[in-house]
């Protein structure tokens, strides 16, 4: 809604000039105003963010609908477009950044992450299973991600509800989605399994009268088109960089005899020419041996191992195995290093932060997720989640039904 042609005011229905209707003069007056001057708070998570900065882009333009300023401040604001997944983590300060917004304000919510966690709903520990569950939502735009057309149609219908009075609406507490959190995969296929049963059963009679009056029918034969063949494109293999993983492995051999190649017992000349050039060394090493190994590979000046690329871990069945990732930035090869730990609530390993800075994050991420202590650390805290989260997310043994919804495929 805009001026007219003299720049006056359109007139507004006869029934919100009412007393007793739900609207009078000043209210729509006031609310026409409001829905032609909305601030937009820079809110955008993941890829509808993309979506939504094309929409205020030249090509679309919101400003034409009376998004003209996007502020950086939510005290400056009195909407927030939610574009993209939001996490437990992001929650909270969403929660903080829509307390501080002066009223009134309206929150929509754009595309299957913000609404329902989207493609993360099933096995995910920190997307929340939608917005609506820790902020009110005016307006909800379906879609993955929503086109800017979309867009522009929800601000329209957000702009309609504040002509109509919900600017008001939004000066009160308005209630969350509280429903309990479900397996909405299972639950639709069981009411589409007999949906479609009831309708196998009704037409059942009319398909036997078919064939008896029609026996030479054989319906429609769909002919597939046969996928093209390609010429098979030979792989050319990376040149081997650095000292090869046979001279490594004899190096690191002489000083500590209990370490091995991982799933080569027993590795002959023959072995070593069968892996190929692109092998990456994979040693077996122990929790005694593990800090001696990785400060040898770095100090030794023959092999200089001194670019902390990654320390990981990853949970078996019955041991967790902490991956060491090296690399040498002069002479390019590379070494894997794994430890093996018991399964145990909180199994412990030294730290390498006296021989790499960067361990700090990579420690810190790996007791994150896996609960791993890495004695020595001066500083071994919850990188991604917070302090109260209950357990270590990728321990495959992680189960909290309040927070994941296992699939059902």
């Amino acid at each position: 809604m805009g001026l007219t042609q003299d720049n006056s005011l359109p007139i507004p229905p006869a029934g919100s000039l009412n007393p007793a209707g739900s609207l009078n003069a000043v209210d729509w007056v006031v609310g026409w105003a409001r829905a032609n001057s909305l601030w937009p708070l820079v809110f955008g998570t993941s890829c509808c963010a993309i979506e939504m900065m094309a929409t205020g882009a030249s090509h679309h333009d919101w400003a034409r609908f009376g998004l003209e300023v996007a502020r950086a401040s939510p005290r400056q604001a009195d909407l927030i477009i939610l574009a993209g997944t939001i996490v437990e983590k992001m929650g909270s300060r969403l929660v903080t950044l829509y307390e501080q917004m002066p009223g009134p304000k309206y929150v929509i919510a754009m595309g299957a992450c913000t609404i329902s966690g989207g493609p993360f709903y099933y096995d995910s520990y920190s997307v929340i299973k939608g917005a609506d569950r820790i902020v009110p939502i005016d307006v909800y735009i379906p879609g993955c991600p929503p086109r800017p057309e979309a867009l522009l149609y929800g601000i329209m219908q957000l702009q309609a509800l504040i002509r109509k009075g919900a600017w008001r609406k939004s000066l009160t507490h308005q209630p969350l989605n509280t429903s309990p959190i479900r397996d909405v995969y299972s639950d639709c296929s069981k009411a589409w399994e007999i949906k479609e049963k009831a309708k196998q059963e009704s037409m059942k009679e009319a398909q036997e009268r078919f064939k008896a009056e029609n026996p030479d029918f054989k319906g429609v034969v769909i002919k597939r088109v046969a996928a093209p063949k390609f010429d098979e494109v030979a792989r050319v293999p990376k040149p081997a960089r650095g000292m090869p993983p046979a001279e490594i492995f004899s190096a690191l051999q002489a000083r500590f005899p209990a370490v091995a190649v991982h799933g080569n017992a027993d590795v002959t000349q023959e072995k070593w020419a069968a892996l190929g050039p692109e092998y990456v060394l994979d040693l077996a090493v122990s929790r005694e041996d593990y800090h001696g190994v990785v400060e040898f590979l770095r100090n030794e000046p023959a092999l200089k191992l001194d670019f902390l690329i990654e320390i990981t871990a990853v949970d078996w069945k019955d041991h967790f195995d902490v991956i060491v990732h090296l690399q040498s930035l002069d002479h390019g090869h590379k070494v894997f290093l794994r430890c093996n730990l018991p399964h145990e609530t909180h199994p412990e390993i030294p730290t390498l932060m006296d021989l790499f800075a960067s361990a700090n994050w990579h420690e810190r991420e790996t007791y994150d997720f896996f609960g791993i202590i890495f004695v020595g650390h001066p500083d071994l805290r919850r990188l991604f989640l917070d302090d109260d989260f209950p357990g270590h997310p990728l321990r495959k043994d992680f189960e909290d039904p309040t927070r994941v919804v296992k699939r059902p495929y």
